[in-house]
């Protein structure tokens, strides 16, 4: 599968916006990610829309998410 490079553009060009407007939550992914995640890591995402309560959940990476995140890292 092949992307038009305009989209491509358009795409790289909202990721630098993306990353200026969000600079810490960069910082937060190359942290986490920069490290190996082992099995048994809990990931957990607080979403807090305006004007409503947090909506929170978790996972607990296991085996099978470590081999699916190993073979997204090769499509790159």
């Amino acid at each position: 599968m092949s992307m038009n490079p305009t989209s491509m553009m358009k795409i790289m060009n909202a990721m630098k916006t993306f990353q200026a407007n969000h600079p810490k939550f960069f910082s937060f992914i190359q942290v986490v990610f920069g490290r190996k995640i082992q099995e048994g890591t809990i990931i957990e995402i607080t979403v807090t829309s305006p004007g409503e309560e947090p909506i929170t959940t978790n996972l607990k990476v296991q085996q099978s998410d470590l081999e699916l995140m190993e073979e997204l890292s090769h499509l790159q």
